[in-house]
């Protein structure tokens, strides 16, 4: 199989505490874990590709050494969410003894927070129960959907989205591995399409690979389907100035050329008003805007209608910004 065709973010997923990246803090305080050899039931928190499943992975194995597999189980909550998965599965599993000289098991339980209420109630009985031979690791992104008798039973640590420079510090370590040349407008256009999410970063960097040796930025946004920041800062501008029709165009190119959804569009129009040199209760106010326009897309209305009259809303308070 050629090294192309695997699947770099399983190929380059973190086998040490010390691999993960952008997390130091969280990190040092799980090594003390692995000095004691002692482990509390943990909860991760945060948005997706952080290095939550890494790092509960990474834990088990510096803890157990080679026979991590015998006392470890893992689970995605999102396959199954009902009471079922944690009467059966979690609980037999629970209840057998820890195999060699380990004096626990531990079960991994992945987007824990897609967990029916009733199964979580369920759970922290399980937790409960079992305790003095079993240690749990719940991942999420939302803790606030945990129930609050878990979370209380958990040490809790919130991962935070990756800085653009560990995104960057990962991604020239693969394309060194690869082979690869990235320039620099290449890498930058990773850290903006990653936008904190290692999975996105390593994605793109495959996908980019798979059309040559050399990775640029226009590879990048051709492949991810995203536009460039300023290609969104001149689409808003336009409209802005109160050139609907101008804008209208750009939105054109954007959805039919470019093939974004309408999520997407909306999603970098946030992200670039942000940036943008007008005056900040403008920007309050045209933000605004774009949230009702993202939750009635949200909820099933017409991405192209609801572009336009975003668009409209912009040029109705056209401004001399630029």
């Amino acid at each position: 199989m050629s090294i192309k065709e695997e699947i770099w973010i399983e190929k380059y997923r973190p086998e040490k505490l010390d691999d993960i990246v952008g997390q130091d803090e969280i990190i040092r305080r799980l090594k003390s874990y692995v000095k004691t050899r002692n482990l509390p039931h943990l909860m991760f928190s945060g948005p997706p590709g952080v290095g939550k499943t890494a790092a509960s992975i990474s834990i088990v194995k510096e803890i157990f050494g080679e026979a991590w597999k015998n006392n470890f189980i893992e689970l995605n909550a999102s396959d199954e969410r009902g009471i079922d998965i944690i009467r059966h599965k979690v609980k037999d599993f629970a209840r057998m003894a820890p195999l060699g000289e380990a004096d626990f098991k531990v079960i991994f339980l992945d987007e824990a927070d897609a967990l029916t209420n009733d199964a979580q109630s369920a759970l922290r009985r399980t937790m409960e129960r079992y305790s003095a031979t079993t240690r749990f690791i719940l991942s999420c992104n939302y803790s606030s959907k945990i129930i609050e008798p878990i979370q209380s039973r958990c040490a809790v640590y919130r991962f935070k989205p990756l800085s653009a420079e560990a995104v960057s510090k990962r991604i020239k370590f693969i394309a060194e591995q690869e082979r690869l040349v990235v320039s620099d407008g290449g890498l930058s256009a990773i850290e903006y399409v990653a936008s904190g999410d290692m999975r996105k970063a390593i994605n793109a960097l495959q996908a980019a690979a798979l059309l040559g040796d050399k990775v640029d930025e226009e590879t990048i946004y051709q492949i991810t389907s995203t536009a460039r920041p300023e290609e969104i800062r001149n689409f808003i501008t336009t409209a802005l100035k109160g050139d609907f029709p101008g804008a209208r165009g750009m939105l054109d190119d954007l959805l039919l050329s470019k093939g974004l959804s309408g999520q997407d569009v909306v999603v970098q129009i946030h992200r670039a008003m942000l940036d943008l040199n007008i005056p900040d209760k403008e920007k309050v106010r045209l933000i605004d805007r774009i949230g009702e326009i993202d939750f009635r897309m949200t909820e099933g209305a017409n991405e192209r209608i609801q572009l336009e009259a975003l668009l409209a809303y912009f040029a109705l308070n056209a401004s001399k910004s630029s």
